[in-house]
């Protein structure tokens, strides 16, 4: 449960490998993809990922949870506050510890944390938007924030500073950390268009609905016909744009990174080819990749993460 108070509990919190525990059991539990990505990682830098993605949920889940009724503008100041008390070095929570410890590990910037929060301000007072520049916005803000905050657990490949092409190739993986995020993201709305249809919630553009002559009566009834399916197409088609621009930052990462990284962008992007074969019906089936299908994108990740 959060805690949002203004000052430390009085109970003592849990030890750092305690906390990194919570936040592995959390992580495989929720995003078994993203688990297994993260399992490909040198120790330090796993459980560092597995920090941030726990103060990531739990960010999420004060606008989505089962307590998102209670949550109001004075919970997030308040979430905000515990952050800064966090890279202060003082934990509210046991999963906190975790974050706190990868802190002084990383040199992670609050910025992302807080455009995080804003995203979840703009999710407590929107549940449409009108056109992809505003659904933009948000992706970044609830996921291309993450791709920041990952790429610098990461690291770059200090080497490619030093080589004879360096000053004409573009060493910042930025740009393409944060359109993974976005990719992810857009991702997680084409999976979940139905469910958040049924709490009220429509994510897709609505300047899309209408080129498709698709209305918000149809999304909500699940309907399933040649406007739906050309429209999720067109969807699907934007994300893989932005997963293509991802794929050029990969390897400016450092090299113990390029192959949990490839291997995440790869599963996740798999999502989508699901949705294509399920006949783009999102409403009555949950696209999700086979574990035999995650197994059998490791060995081509790996050749991509040594040789692109």
């Amino acid at each position: 449960m959060l805690q949002l108070t203004d000052s430390p509990p009085i109970q003592s919190l849990s030890s750092v490998e305690d906390a990194y525990e919570v936040c592995r059991r959390v992580t495989a539990k929720y995003s078994k993809t993203f688990y297994t990505g993260t399992m490909l990682m040198a120790p330090a830098k796993r459980r560092a990922i597995w920090a941030i993605y726990v103060w990531c949920r739990r960010t999420d889940e004060l606008v989505d949870g089962p307590q998102a009724q209670f949550t109001s503008e004075k919970t997030l100041d308040r979430w905000e506050s515990q952050l800064e008390s966090i890279f202060a070095g003082c934990p509210v929570d046991d999963e906190d510890v975790a974050l706190v410890d990868t802190l002084e590990q990383f040199p992670l910037d609050i910025q992302p944390f807080r455009d995080m929060i804003a995203g979840q301000r703009m999710d407590l007072h929107r549940n449409r938007y009108d056109t992809f520049e505003d659904l933009e916005l948000y992706c970044y803000r609830v996921a291309g924030t993450v791709g920041l905050m990952s790429t610098t657990v990461m690291g770059v490949d200090t080497q490619l500073q030093t080589a004879p092409w360096s000053q004409q190739q573009q060493l910042d993986p930025t740009p393409q950390a944060i359109a993974l995020g976005i990719a992810n993201q857009l991702t997680n709305i084409l999976r979940d268009v139905g469910e958040d249809a049924r709490r009220g919630r429509i994510y897709l553009p609505l300047k899309d609905l209408a080129a498709f002559d698709y209305t918000e009566a149809d999304l909500v009834a699940g309907v399933v016909d040649d406007r739906w399916r050309a429209l999720m197409a067109f969807q699907i088609d934007r994300a893989r744009r932005f997963y293509a621009e991802a794929e050029s930052g990969i390897g400016l990462l450092s090299e113990d990174a390029r192959w949990p990284v490839w291997c995440a962008l790869a599963l996740y992007r798999q999502i989508l080819d699901v949705i294509e074969k399920n006949g783009y019906d999102v409403f009555s089936q949950r696209a999700y990749v086979p574990s035999l299908r995650k197994l059998l994108t490791l060995p081509s990740t790996l050749v991509k993460a040594r040789v692109l």
